[in-house]
């Protein structure tokens, strides 16, 4: 109820704010259009600032929402929730002490030599201590914001219905399978022993690649509301930037190696592209992996259906395209024909850095323009009802991140010869 009122709060600040801009507009003799009243830069951060304190589901399905590169939200609701991509507000020391004596039992920090009560990262569903045991065990220790796992239906409910509330989006797209697969996902997000399953299946798939860190579990302190891992030194993978070209490049292409063994080898995917997934460790060159809660398990068919799609797009075939893109599900019979030849020529453009001979500049190309717009005419489109698999939809989020982090990084790979073990049966 608290956090329904929040809401209602929020909705009710928009609303007053959309009453004083039109009065304002109406005054000065020009007459205000609704869509332009609710997008207010004061509303936007209205919108983000109280979906960011609410945390928890609330901010993450802005987060799930947040799409960077020519994805197909308005661009006003876009920058909503790419706001709350940022940190959320943490919890007090009271409040993590209580949490911590409800998992560990009181006395708890008897067992640590120190423990920093302030956090050292904090994000939609908890926040993350660095800590060091009496056995000089260096560990970062995630802590779930109470009550987070009671308020995720609720929360994807309650923003859900802001959204269609705003007009933002077409009454006629479908949006339930999303929303029910939103919920599934948060509370296994929630579960931070599965992501403790789920770190230790990802560190023995990787154990021979050198190139790659991932901290290890320590179970004994590990429950449902607490995960603790050892402390993995780095710095923010965008940092690379500012490393000399050959760095920069080798280390997006150890990244989108991994991609293409997660989706072809592994079926089994890590599909948050946050950058702050991912750390750079300079006095190793190694890359660090973080945060597991939304890897994602997927059955073999969706790989082959991939394969397909991929060996369509280098080959630069429209018709092949076409069958593979529908076959994956990401328009169907209903698609009005011109909506199919939107996507099939989306997605012939993003295959263009597949097909280049040679190292594929990420810095001097307009591919990413090409598709946001017209991912963004496609979205805008209140005829475009169509909603593409689960599968697909995390799937296009991951190569969509990493398409942007190498773009961040400026680096040049050659993404045809990383695909050749993939393409050459």
């Amino acid at each position: 109820m608290a956090r329904l009122a929040r809401l209602g709060g929020m909705a009710s600040g928009v609303m007053g704010g959309m009453a004083v801009d039109g009065a304002r507009q109406f005054a000065q003799g020009r007459r205000p259009e609704l869509r332009d009243l609710l997008l207010t830069p004061s509303n936007v951060t209205r919108v983000a600032d109280q979906l960011a304190r609410m945390r928890g589901a609330a901010m993450k399905v802005g987060q799930l929402m947040s799409m960077d590169a020519g994805d197909m939200l308005p661009p006003e609701l876009a920058d909503i929730m790419a706001r709350l991509r940022a940190d959320a507000d943490h919890m007090p020391p009271a409040q993590l002490k209580t949490v911590l004596n409800e998992n560990w039992g009181k006395g708890w920090l008897r067992q640590f030599e120190t423990f920093d009560v302030h956090p050292i990262a904090a994000a939609s569903i908890g926040q993350v201590h660095r800590a060091k045991t009496k056995d000089q065990r260096d560990l970062a220790i995630k802590v779930q914001y109470p009550g987070v796992r009671k308020s995720i239906d609720s929360d994807v409910d309650n923003v859900a219905a802001l959204i269609r509330m705003s007009g933002l989006l077409t009454r006629k797209i479908d949006v339930a399978p999303l929303l029910a697969e939103a919920k599934r996902q948060l509370h296994e997000e929630a579960d931070y022993e599965q992501e403790g399953r789920y770190l230790e299946a990802f560190r023995e798939l990787l154990s021979a690649d050198g190139d790659l860190v991932l901290p290890e579990l320590h179970q004994e302190l590990t429950t449902p509301n607490v995960l603790a891992m050892s402390y993995v030194d780095g710095v923010p993978i965008e940092q690379v930037a500012d490393a000399p070209q050959a760095e920069r490049d080798r280390v997006m292409a150890i990244l989108i190696n991994l991609l293409l063994r997660e989706l072809f080898e592994f079926h089994f995917m890590q599909t948050d592209p946050n950058f702050a997934n991912y750390r750079y460790d300079p006095a190793s060159g190694r890359v660090v992996l973080l945060d597991f809660g939304a890897a994602r398990r997927f059955p073999s068919d969706v790989a082959n259906s991939y394969h397909t799609l991929l060996l369509a797009g280098l080959s630069g075939s429209r018709a092949d395209i076409h069958a593979a893109a529908r076959a994956i599900g990401f328009f169907d019979d209903d698609t009005a024909p011109h909506h199919r030849d939107t996507i099939v020529e989306m997605i012939d453009i993003a295959f263009s850095a597949l097909r280049h001979d040679g190292p594929f500049d990420f810095a001097n190309t307009d591919i990413a323009d090409q598709l946001h717009e017209a991912g963004q005419a496609l979205g805008m489109d209140q005829e475009f009802v169509h909603v593409p698999p689960v599968d697909a939809f995390y799937m296009q989020r991951k190569f969509a991140g990493l398409y942007l982090l190498a773009h961040r990084l400026r680096a040049r790979v050659n993404v045809r010869e990383l695909l050749e073990p993939y393409v050459s049966d």
